[in-house]
């Protein structure tokens, strides 16, 4: 595991930032975890760092117990809103994280070359960082993240503010440092950039672990097919259809199940009345859907 955490607290005063959280990631693969602004997902990754003091904390980092550390030498971290010294250049940015990691002068500079041209900066790197962009420094602060190679990576809203192109960008980066084994830890409210990207996710509120899983298996939950006729359905099918229990619209049905022989009658029906068929697709729900319902259910309880 490349994190193992039980009972992760910290309060601020009589204010209970975490709650007891427990959380594994395995290592190798894209984790994401989501709440609403205020749900402790920032302190929970700071408390990992030790950037703060939990209050109480047991559990690993990458196999050592949390705060060794010769291993948060093996961490990557991008802290959300970033703040470099804004009279420095993309480059010497990178070049002063990797003094700060204690690298070998000549890795450092050939790591640098390599970094600057994988994010899209080789030709701008050299700019003064306060004439960037918000994606421009998102994608230096992921270089620096990455100068000292490391087996972890922490990203902390890492697409917030960045415009779709880059949001793009973003995403290929993360889907390459999964290629090359590390393990990604996307700290984000933007469900749909997480739901591209990660393999597992878990869902924070309130300072509590809400729901967590595979994201492929908690979008699966209810998925259906919908079939869609070319022009209105006839009356006969219409009624035939709602004695299954499907949902039927003016031009639509929709069966649930997973395998898709469930929607096979449908279409033998409509063949059978020559309907001709306008779409068939699968329908599941969203990670929004899942994130939502994961947080209503806090607020009820």
């Amino acid at each position: 595991m490349a994190i193992e955490i039980e009972s992760l607290a910290k309060r601020y005063g009589r204010f209970e930032a975490l709650a007891g959280v427990s959380l594994s990631v395995k290592s190798g693969g894209v984790f994401g975890l989501l709440g609403p602004n205020g749900a402790g997902k920032s302190t929970l990754v700071k408390s990992l760092l030790t950037l703060v003091r939990p209050s109480r904390c047991q559990g690993t980092l990458l196999g050592r117990p949390i705060g060794h550390r010769a291993t948060l030498a093996k961490v990557g971290y991008l802290p959300e809103h970033a703040r470099f010294p804004d009279y420095l250049t993309g480059r010497q940015i990178v070049r002063m994280s990797a003094g700060l990691s204690q690298m070998a002068r000549k890795l450092a500079l050939a790591r640098e070359e390599m970094l600057l041209e994988r994010v899209g900066m080789a030709t701008r790197a050299d700019d003064v960082y306060r004439h960037y962009s918000k994606g421009m420094r998102q994608r230096i602060g992921i270089a620096q993240a990455l100068i000292h190679d490391p087996q972890l990576v922490f990203l902390d809203e890492p697409t917030d503010g960045v415009d779709p192109q880059g949001r793009v960008e973003i995403r290929r980066m993360i889907e390459e440092m999964k290629a090359e084994g590390r393990t990604v830890f996307v700290n984000s409210h933007l469900l749909d950039e997480v739901e591209q990207v990660a393999d597992e996710v878990a869902i924070l509120c309130g300072g509590r672990m809400v729901e967590r899983g595979r994201t492929a298996d908690l979008t699966r939950r209810e998925v259906s097919f919908v079939v869609r006729s070319q022009g209105p359905l006839p009356f006969e099918l219409k009624a035939a259809f709602e004695k299954e229990g499907w949902l039927v619209g003016a031009d639509s049905i929709e069966v649930r199940g997973e395998a898709a022989e469930v929607v096979q009658p449908v279409i033998d029906a409509l063949r059978a009345r020559n309907v001709s068929i306008r779409e068939i697709r699968e329908s599941r729900r969203s990670l929004e859907q899942v994130f939502l319902e994961a947080v209503n259910r806090k607020e009820e309880a």
